[in-house]
């Protein structure tokens, strides 16, 4: 995984060494991020920990040791996918089970004071290297995340990730793909 986080957008280059992503604890302080989008703001400060609690959700966050301030945050999560909503040339190869595991990637928001470093794009790689290393565990075929806006699209289409057929908004990215993104 990179260490050094780069602004796919402006290919300026941000150390982020001294970023720690972990799973979402008591000790964290999220009272005061702000992304930009309240339901994102509203989740991580509300929903997160009881959804991590239920285990319904596994968040997680960017925190700049061994301050407790959430700079980002994203969560995971087991889901399927309809074989349907794959691409024909896809959907062939896979078995032709009606409906196949993947990894949610459900929300990924970064904290205004952040944006503009590169955090987004550690966090998304951070993602999609536990959600590679879980599918050897628990298998997904691919990661899956629903874009909130073009902008959001955009991004992830550019790490490889392909629109689903009935919803151009809900991408996937198949994990043979995330692999090579790795270098895994």
């Amino acid at each position: 995984m990179a260490i050094v986080g780069k602004n796919y957008l402006s290919e300026q280059y941000w150390d982020l060494t001294h970023i720690a992503v972990e799973p979402l604890g008591r000790q964290h302080d999220r009272t005061a991020f702000h992304c930009g989008a309240e339901a994102l703001d509203r989740y991580l400060k509300q929903q997160a920990r009881q959804e991590a609690d239920k285990r319904v959700a596994a968040p997680f966050v960017a925190v700049d040791s061994p301050d407790p301030r959430v700079l980002g945050y994203y969560t995971l999560s087991a889901s399927v996918l309809s074989l349907a909503d794959l691409p024909d040339e896809l959907a062939r190869k896979l078995p032709r089970y009606p409906q196949l595991p993947v990894t949610l990637l459900g929300r990924l928001a970064v904290d205004q004071s952040a944006k503009g470093q590169g955090l987004g794009e550690h966090l998304l790689l951070d993602a999609l290297s536990r959600s590679l290393t879980h599918a050897g565990q628990i298998a997904a075929m691919a990661a899956v995340v629903d874009a909130k806006d073009e902008y959001a699209a955009r991004f992830y289409r550019h790490y490889g990730f392909l629109p689903l057929q009935p919803q151009p908004s809900r991408l996937f990215v198949p994990m043979t793909t995330v692999a090579k993104l790795l270098g895994k």
